[in-house]
């Protein structure tokens, strides 16, 4: 049974809500800070959100500012909020989201967000684009489970298979071996933490991010 790592939240109105509407109009808006790694936080309307990660942050050569996620935290539309300054307004906005590689695009407000190319125990300084293969260690950040690392078993394609620990709300986690990026946390088989991990490799993400018009040229900062 493969499991996806969506965490459902219940979204806190009398204190995260009213952050978010606080402020005067004439004030600086307060940066969110953010970058692989990072826990986000996807309205689903009402008051619940889903929980996941962000995989990266970069810019277009167009000079658009996004972020990559799991495809199935969230839809078009659909806006997304730092979990870490959740009372510091809206980040970003999913802009397209993908069911065939399970990925998804945010676009940013480039006035608010700071990318980051380190979150705690990751730093992305650049990407490799060659499937993971056995024996290799691979490591991962995520908002619930933190940074774990695993032995990959084997790559197709498109996917990887890894002993990576994760579990709900480490969708879109960055996997990386070392400080290159080469992939993302999509689901799990079987039992968390346990069973094996699956994600989509980076080679493909980056390929369908940039045949987008608005985001052609593509790179994590």
């Amino acid at each position: 049974m493969m499991r996806k790592l969506t965490a459902l939240l219940a979204v806190l109105a009398a204190t995260v809500l009213a952050g978010w509407g606080a402020g005067s109009v004439d004030a600086a808006p307060a940066k969110i800070y953010i970058g692989g790694g990072s826990g986000i936080l996807v309205l689903k309307g009402g008051n619940s959100a889903a929980a996941c990660t962000l995989t990266t942050i970069g810019k277009s050569n167009t000079g658009k500012l996004i972020g990559i996620t799991a495809g199935h935290c969230g839809k078009p539309g659909q806006k997304v909020y730092s979990e870490t300054f959740q009372n510091r307004g809206q980040a970003g906005t999913i802009t397209y989201s993908a069911s065939d590689l399970d990925i998804a695009v945010i676009e940013f407000n480039p006035a608010k967000v700071v990318p980051l190319r380190t979150v705690r125990g990751v730093t992305i300084r650049s990407v490799d684009t060659r499937p993971l293969a056995f024996p290799t260690v691979a490591c991962k950040e995520g908002r619930t489970t933190g940074n774990t690392c695993g032995i990959s078993w084997f790559s197709d394609g498109n996917a990887h298979f890894s002993q990576l620990c994760v579990i709900e709300g480490d969708s879109g986690s960055p996997v990386v071996v070392g400080d290159r990026l080469v992939g993302m946390v999509n689901a799990y088989y079987f039992l968390a933490c346990l069973g094996p991990e699956t994600g989509t490799n980076i080679a493909p993400v980056l390929k369908r991010v940039g045949s987008l018009p608005q985001y052609g040229g593509f790179r994590p900062i």
